[in-house]
């Protein structure tokens, strides 16, 4: 008891914050009223960045295994740790530096079943759907085996109910998280993919677990054949929490091909959502994967007009094959416009249900967390780089009975992307997870720039140059993911101080951006972007832009770093603030130009079957989670 005395009373002194209680500090370190040298004894907030991928799948994801990926959880997590693989079709391969932290997030939906079939397994072969698929794959119909296997996942219907078929596959699994698991070195966490996909709307969220193998194999994943319906997901989770002890959340993935699903203002049972909706989904879901492979969700070109950098690789032409889009649902599967929507949400019902952080992550189904354009393995195995349908490969089919294939969507425009950035003190499960939960995360579309935010109400210009930045911003104000307390008296508009750093193996930095979005006093949902950083000695006009182009040095695959900083900051105070509305700010990040991975692609192979209209450049970018002002 005096032990914990003794460390709240610390804690009280020196003003840290709340979510600094992981670290550990010893009775007889303190000495309180003595003075010490060392400044950073009693340090507490959280000072590295890690980088990893919250949504990877192997060979134990059917949609995987049953389609050319013979790499394993093992196999998948010796790469993320850096060592050298070979892929599924013969190329040997490896990251520039290794991952930070991974989540094998195979799908739930018989689970293993690939394996399970290569070795015969016994349990498998008691199954008459099991025996079925097992002989035609080994008689050379995989595909045929395969295109049954997506029938009854179209029909909701599980082809094979036999939970010890899951139960063993999810052990091995987590067998090969917990080997792989090194704290303070990298870490594996224990997660699945619940692929919730009714009529075709992606609904998908991956599961994480804070806990160790004993508390996740006292469950087994909730597929789409127990439900479609997030709220039950909810209920798995809690249950999982209140049965272990432990804790769990769940990552949404791909609202653009959700159908206005992802952010819609009503209950999957069509009632409207409210308070307790929206508290329990901010509960079970604090951060969203806004950009992967299939698609960026920052913002669309139709909804942000006077954005030029929303029209970044959309997948808008409808769902996974059966509807078109309709303007309507745009709206409702883009994280700018859905952070606004819950400003309003929360004015009507008291609650905000759209409350996330944001994070990348790939959705590759080959084992690799590759990201980086000259290193891209695809999105699936099938599409790996020596394969002739890299870029004639559907990832999702025109699957209308009178379809003119405008639902079709090819390999080619994949985005090599993304990857989940975290704020922490150490490289465990419980500081990963819990910088997660508290949303002190930000997405990269690939690359490894450092970005730091905070708001205040006191900041002063010269304090973004400050080398005690950090401690300065947690002491006076809150990092990213994190809330502004009500104005104090004589303030004025929130002030922000940022900092953005180049990866040391990437490009130089174009800008920084300031993204604000609030509900004005009319009840209409409004946006603007600030340009507060720009390179090359730019200058930011009046109205808070920059219109000269930061100019390109891409040369066919390669580009230099003679335009563009190396690294940017700035301090910056909303100029149109008004105490009376609520709002969200975020930072964007953004690269000079670089090549895609078709470019690199064709410096290798020569140009093959990728069309005129496929990008052969783009600018890599970032998007710290928000910090929200609540009157």
């Amino acid at each position: 008891m005096r032990l914990f005395t003794l460390a709240a009373a610390l804690v009280t002194l020196l003003s840290i914050p709340a979510f600094a209680q992981d670290i550990a500090v010893n009775e007889e370190d303190i000495d309180i009223g003595g003075q010490k040298y060392s400044p950073y004894l009693y340090q507490r907030y959280p000072n590295r960045v890690f980088f990893g991928d919250t949504h990877l799948h192997t060979s134990y994801s059917t949609d995987a295994g049953m389609v050319g990926n013979r790499l394993g959880p093992n196999e998948a997590l010796r790469f993320a740790k850096g060592e050298q693989v070979i892929s599924s079709t013969g190329l040997p391969a490896r990251l520039i530096r290794p991952l930070d932290f991974l989540v094998v997030a195979d799908h739930a939906e018989n689970l293993g079943l690939a394996p399970m079939i290569e070795e015969s397994n016994p349990e498998l072969l008691r199954d008459p759907q099991g025996r079925e698929y097992h002989d035609l794959v080994k008689a050379g119909k995989g595909w045929e085996a395969y295109q049954i296997w997506k029938q009854s996942g179209a029909t909701l219907k599980d082809s094979m109910p036999n939970p010890k078929l899951q139960a063993n596959m999810w052990n091995r699994i987590i067998d090969a998280v917990d080997q792989h698991n090194q704290p303070g070195v990298f870490t594996a966490f224990h997660g699945f993919e619940w692929t919730s996909t009714p009529d075709l709307r992606n609904l998908h969220r991956v599961v994480i677990f804070r806990d160790d193998a004993e508390a996740a194999r006292q469950v087994v994943p909730l597929s789409i054949f127990d439900t479609t319906d997030p709220e039950d997901l909810w209920n798995y989770l809690a249950m999982y929490e209140q049965e272990t002890g432990g804790s769990a959340l769940a990552i949404p993935h791909n609202g653009n091909l959700s159908q206005g699903l992802m952010f819609a203002v009503e209950r999957i049972n069509g009632e409207p959502v409210d308070a307790e909706y929206a508290e329990r989904r901010m509960r079970w879901e604090p951060i969203y994967e806004v950009t992967q492979m299939k698609g960026d969700g920052e913002a669309h070109p139709l909804l942000s007009p006077n954005d030029e950098f929303a029209d970044y690789y959309q997948w808008d032409k409808g769902d996974f094959g059966l509807n078109p889009k309709e303007p309507e649902m745009l709206p409702h599967e883009y994280a700018r416009s859905a952070l606004k929507l819950g400003l309003e949400q929360e004015e009507a019902i008291g609650a905000n249900p759209f409350k996330f952080g944001m994070i990348g992550s790939t959705d590759s189904h080959t084992s690799l967390s590759t990201t980086r354009e000259e290193n891209f393995f695809g999105k699936f195995s099938g599409a790996e780089p020596a394969t002739e349908a890299r870029y004639t490969d559907l990832v999702t089919q025109d699957l209308r009975e009178s379809g003119d294939g405008s639902l079709d969507v090819y390999h080619w425009e994949s985005l090599a992307s993304g990857l989940a950035a975290v704020w922490a003190r150490e490289n465990t499960r419980e500081a990963i997870w819990d910088a997660m939960a508290r949303k002190e995360v930000y997405a990269t579309t690939g690359g490894r720039m450092l970005v730091r935010v905070f708001a205040g109400w006191d900041f002063k210009p010269d304090e973004v140059h400050r080398p005690d930045f950090a401690r300065q911003g947690y002491e006076r104000g809150v990092p990213m993911g994190g809330d502004l307390a009500t104005v104090p008296d004589g303030a004025g508009g929130p002030r922000f101080m940022v900092r953005a750093l180049r990866d040391p193996d990437g490009a130089n930095l174009d800008r920084v951006q300031i993204v604000k979005g609030w509900l004005d006093a009319d009840g209409e949902l409004q946006e603007r972007i600030y340009d507060i950083a720009v390179s090359d000695g730019r200058e930011i006009g009046p109205e808070g832009r920059a219109t000269t182009p930061v100019g390109s040095t891409v040369k066919g695959a390669g580009y230099t770093n003679t335009i563009g900083d190396a690294v940017l900051g700035a301090f910056w105070e909303d100029p149109d603030f008004d105490p009376a509305e609520r709002a969200f700010y975020y930072v964007r990040v953004l690269e000079i130009p670089t090549p895609t991975w078709i470019a690199y692609d064709e410096a290798v192979f020569g140009k093959r079957d990728a069309p005129d209209e496929a990008l052969r450049e783009s600018q890599e970018r970032a998007y710290t989670s928000p910090i929200w002002y609540t009157p």
